[in-house]
């Protein structure tokens, strides 16, 4: 059984109890080889840090529980762990294999991860061992007393997954290359040349995820099993872990209160049984095939979708999939069938700040996430956390505009008619509310924030250096680095940049950040066209350069698209140009 009840940063150690009964028996000596080695990442801040260790057999299997030691070089205080049960005396610290996975075979992995406070230095500590044995990365021959110890313990700690299921899926993994992409990207790359030729090829360096957004993509191409055939490839070249991210996106009446990703699936017409046995059904049996099993495969499911029920529902394709029920029972359909396999790492879209961020939408889209999520038949256990500002433009950060209630001309900042009283002005203060109210919730609080910065970068020779002004609207539009006209334009905005290159836990309960929209992908169609495509994508006046929105919308503001952009999905380089040019930071 699948489980995700973690400690994470922010939350109270779990208390343990010990002891109910303690059987020891101990055999003749014997000789055994022994040896590890130790993969040990940190994310700190000023006055703390989060590790997360990955320790591997490289001699004889271990059957009856193993222990990695180590010695702290300062002060550093453990605080929360997970995943293993640590314990700290001093410098000196132990973590022991959880109850679920004593076992640990010749060639495997473990991975446990734990926060910790320090003051002064942070060094990466050495001299660790296993089970007594120094892990130097080969093995050493030893002669040991066999002693097996059972000790009976409770916790609320994470019983994990005996299979491998991860706290972290992207702590010490790699990232998967998708070569189709890697070749758009430098074959123009090619034909661009210079200074912005080679700012191109390294984009084609990190890692982006594959879209399945359509019953037809699973086999079209490379397909799914292609891309996992690759991914194993990868891995093995790698010689550690890979993460295989794949966005779930196909159901009926998709995209809602929009056209330019509308789905082939509709709800009058049995999209809900199509979902289900055409599309997720495939998806699931190919994810499950037992060769892919070593691999981490992040499922991002349904962008876009709930966060539409709690605002656009007065759109009658919105409000016929919430009176149906097709959301929420395809989601959980979903859920089910990929929190079944132990290797698939779940997280769901939680649309962005400028969305959900006013508290009239985000109590609400807690809530329908929360009755949503226990509907599964894992409940809490299927996901493992959620992503905001996927394929979306809203800056990690705004370093210029951090306190909401700041005033200026004696009105706080989030008044000004750029913010409209939304207190959230980036995904990181977003994501970190979003965790807090769900842990409140009650999900575990092991539970994982992810932020899509491929498109949310804002640099450039129109970067802002701070924020000046009389009135808080001059405040607000000088020292902004989201240069959008309006938070509400979505499509292919002018200006934009690459964000923060993928890296796993950047902060405190944030598993990664990630690239889910490959850069230079079109967000839609700039021109009207007759009807929609094959994948049913349609043109969205908000793609339109010349358009106003209404108020709801974007204020009635132009929309800030760039023109002559394909159909949703489709490369358009115009826009990876722009993207590269004004990435923060500068690739």
């Amino acid at each position: 059984m699948r489980s995700r009840n973690l400690v994470r940063g922010g939350s109270a150690v779990a208390a343990l109890t010990l002891c109910t009964s303690v059987l020891v028996l101990v055999g003749n000596q014997a000789s055994a080889a022994a040896g590890c080695s130790v993969d040990y990442q940190a994310n700190q801040w000023d006055t703390g840090f989060t590790a997360n260790v990955t320790v591997n057999n490289v001699g004889d299997a271990i059957s009856d529980g193993w222990t990695l030691e180590w010695d702290f070089g300062g002060d550093q205080r453990i605080t929360n762990h997970w995943n293993a049960t640590v314990t700290q005396s001093g410098q000196h610290v132990a973590a022991k294999n959880p109850d679920w996975s004593k076992s640990l075979a010749t060639g495997a992995s473990a991975s446990f991860g734990f926060q910790a406070s320090y003051s002064g230095t942070n060094d990466k500590p050495t001299g660790f061992k296993l089970n007594g044995t120094a892990c130097t990365g080969g093995p050493v021959e030893t002669t040991t007393t066999t002693t097996t110890t059972t000790t009976t313990t409770t916790t609320s700690e994470d019983p994990g997954n005996p299979d491998g299921h991860v706290a972290n899926p992207y702590a010490g993994a790699a990232g998967y290359l998708n070569p189709d992409y890697v070749a758009q990207v430098n074959t123009l790359a090619t034909s661009t040349g210079g200074a912005l030729g080679t700012a191109m090829r390294k984009v084609a360096q990190n890692s982006t995820a594959v879209w399945m957004d359509r019953i037809g993509a699973i086999t079209a191409g490379r397909g799914l099993r292609g891309h996992l055939d690759e991914a194993l490839r990868q891995q093995a070249a790698a010689g550690r872990p890979l993460v295989f991210q794949v966005v779930v996106y196909d159901l009926p009446n998709r995209d809602c209160s929009a056209l330019a990703s509308n789905g082939e699936l509709e709800v009058s017409k049995n999209g809900l049984a199509r979902y289900k046995s055409e599309y997720i059904d495939p998806i699931a049996a190919i994810l499950a095939d037992a060769k892919y099993r070593d691999l981490r495969i992040v499922a991002i499911v349904e962008p876009d979708s709930l966060p539409n029920l709690v605002t656009n529902t007065a759109k009658p394709k919105c409000a016929e999939a919430k009176s149906s029920g097709a959301y929420v029972q395809g989601i959980q359909y979903a859920l089910d069938k990929l929190s079944a396999i132990s290797n698939v790492y779940n997280y769901l879209d939680i649309a962005h700040s400028a969305w959900l961020g006013w508290d009239s939408n985000i109590v609400p889209a807690v809530q329908l996430y929360t009755d949503v999520v226990r509907g599964t038949t894992r409940g809490f256990n299927s996901v493992d956390g959620f992503i905001s500002d996927t394929a979306n433009y809203t800056p990690v950060e705004e370093p210029y505009l951090t306190d909401p209630a700041k005033t200026v001309g004696g009105q706080p900042l989030k008044s000004a008619k750029f913010y409209e009283w939304n207190p959230y002005f980036d995904e990181a203060d977003y994501g970190t509310e979003l965790y807090r109210r769900f842990v409140a919730a009650g999900f575990p609080a092991g539970i994982g924030m992810l932020i899509d910065t491929s498109r949310n970068g804002w640099g450039g020779a129109n970067r802002p250096t701070g924020a000046t002004g009389s009135t808080v609207d001059d405040y607000v539009n000088s020292g902004r680095i989201d240069r959008r006209l309006h938070r509400g334009n979505w499509c292919n905005q002018v200006g934009a940049g690459i964000g923060a290159r993928p890296q796993a836990s950047p902060r405190p309960n944030f598993d990664a950040y990630v690239w889910i929209k490959p850069p230079g992908e079109s967000d839609g169609i700039a021109t009207k066209t007759e009807g929609p495509n094959e994948e049913g994508k349609q043109h969205d006046p908000m793609c339109d350069p010349t358009f106003r929105g209404d108020q709801q919308s974007n204020g009635g503001n132009l929309t800030g698209a760039m023109p002559g952009a394909p159909h949703a999905g489709v490369w358009f380089p115009a826009q990876f140009k722009s993207l590269v040019e004004n990435a923060y930071p500068a690739l």
